[in-house]
């Protein structure tokens, strides 16, 4: 089996997490922009549809090593599969965060308080930097 780095990504998946930006979902939207977008979390970059090994993740932070994950309607894999993937992609250092798309839609500001502790989490334990300096009460939606 191939190995991959950490910065290795799999550019036949490529094309694929083009088009998926192109047509998220409304819940990815609105995490997108309410969240990790508009707000740059914390101060940190976040990617939309980025291939990491054999997966494509929703929302990706290199600095962070932090996937998040809007699962619903159009997510068509199954539990045993998540874990299996949440396991391949941990081996590469990776922590992956998944919300579910109505908590997204209807608990918007709770979503974004969980993702803000992990960043924290995440940013303590690699002594990460963010990439754009802004004070934590400016970068969540309360």
């Amino acid at each position: 089996m191939k190995t991959h780095s950490n910065n290795d990504y799999n550019l036949s998946l490529k094309p694929l997490a083009s088009a998926l930006r192109k047509n998220m979902t409304p819940p990815e939207k609105l995490l997108w922009k309410k969240v990790l977008c508009e707000s740059k979390m914390l101060g940190y970059r976040f990617l939309r549809q980025r291939s990491i090994d054999n997966y494509i993740a929703d929302f990706f932070c290199k600095e962070l090593k932090l996937l998040i994950e809007v699962d619903g309607k159009t997510h068509d894999w199954t539990a045993e599969k998540d874990s299996t993937r949440d396991k391949r992609l941990a081996e590469l250092g990776y922590h992956t965060f998944r919300v579910n798309s109505r908590m997204v839609m209807h608990d918007i500001v709770n979503v974004s308080r969980e993702i803000e502790g992990i960043v924290i989490e995440r940013e303590t334990e690699l002594g990460a930097k963010p990439t754009e300096r802004l004070k934590r009460s400016d970068s969540s939606i309360r």
